[in-house]
């Protein structure tokens, strides 16, 4: 007898599978691969040559939402729309950027029948670049120093503070290594005409870059921890390939910060282990990384349990996953056609 699934219509944001990727597809890849629920995914797109708007064989309907520069009331709009085609259930957004006006829109879309699984805006704003450092102080965590650029004449000045080199960041994305001060002068500029005001300038560790993926329930529990090593890295910076860790101490700093934040959702802490030993956390994604198919892989499916916890399911946390788990990302050119490029181009739906 063939078992019946629970049928749930899930969006899905950050279809931008490029050389600096979004985690969509991803997150919709490990959805699909749980085998509780009978999934049909809806793209929610801000680009029209984002590729997994024309993966069909993971996305089943796509639909263009205005960027988070427009704000909650042009959003909420446009999710009315979808959400009467669509009888939407969950929701689960993938980009810095976007998560504010979800956050803001989660009571809303929770009247609309509409779940969501995110942390609320207390937590989101406590890990923010521009207050992680007083966020470590409070807590016990180590973390760079850093200091808040709201005008290139305090960039002069920041020798006065440190050494370099040094890193410059945006304030959601982006971070550029700097050796002297015209290359953050340089990194100053181009991170300014992408993200705006302000910029951060935080001091450099030297040591292991570990990035670990994990899932919180709310209420202070980790349900999912997998550290991950980066073997090969792109020249933005981002893991091309990495391998899952055994080491408790990138295991025990995840599960405080969750239990410190009583984090709800998923969230990546990107951590520099030292020279010296030291873990410092580098930045706090609130929200899956790109990788996070490496946990499905590795055992810990997060994505599908955020799902289970969205839906009000009870789910326990991990304790065991697959040591030596190695991802290598690749490219891989998806064929479409120019009808397919013309709907979405100018109906913002495929």
């Amino acid at each position: 007898m063939k078992e019946n699934k629970r049928k749930i219509v899930i969006a899905v944001t950050a279809l931008n599978a490029i050389d600096s990727p979004g985690p969509g597809v991803a997150v919709i890849r490990s959805i699909r691969e749980c085998n509780d629920f009978d999934v049909r995914i809806i793209g929610l797109s801000y680009e029209s040559l984002e590729p997994g708007l024309y993966m069909h064989d993971l996305v089943d309907k796509t639909y263009q939402i205005p960027y988070p520069t427009a704000g909650t009331d042009a959003l909420l709009s446009r999710l009315q729309y979808i959400h009467e085609k669509e009888n939407l259930e969950l929701i689960i957004p993938n980009f810095d950027a976007e998560l504010f006006n979800f956050i803001k829109l989660r009571d809303t879309l929770k009247k609309m029948g509409i779940a969501t699984f995110m942390p609320d805006l207390e937590q989101f704003e406590a890990r923010d670049k521009i207050k992680l450092l007083d966020f470590g102080k409070k807590h016990g965590f180590d973390v760079p120093e850093d200091k808040i650029i709201h005008e290139f004449r305090e960039l002069a000045k920041i020798e006065e503070d440190f050494e370099f080199p040094l890193v410059v960041k945006g304030k959601f994305y982006d971070a550029i290594i700097a050796n002297t001060m015209e290359q953050a002068e340089k990194a100053y500029y181009k991170i300014l005409s992408k993200w705006g005001l302000p910029i951060i300038v935080q001091e450099f560790i030297k040591g292991t870059e570990i990035n670990i993926a994990a899932l919180g329930d709310g209420e202070g529990n980790a349900i999912s921890v997998i550290p991950m090593r980066k073997l090969y890295i792109t020249d933005k910076g981002k893991a091309w390939a990495g391998i899952t860790l055994d080491d408790e101490t990138y295991i025990e700093l995840a599960r405080k910060f969750i239990q410190v934040t009583k984090w709800r959702g998923g969230c990546e802490l990107e951590v520099m282990l030292s020279n010296d030993g030291k873990p410092y956390i580098m930045e706090v994604n609130p929200r899956f990384p790109a990788w996070i198919y490496l946990t499905a892989a590795s055992g810990q499916n997060q994505p599908a349990n955020l799902v289970k916890m969205a839906l009000g399911q009870k789910v326990e946390p991990f304790k065991d996953y697959e040591v030596g788990k190695i991802f290598v990302r690749y490219a891989w050119d998806l064929i479409t056609d120019i009808r397919e490029f013309q709907k979405i181009s100018g109906n913002g739906e495929l």
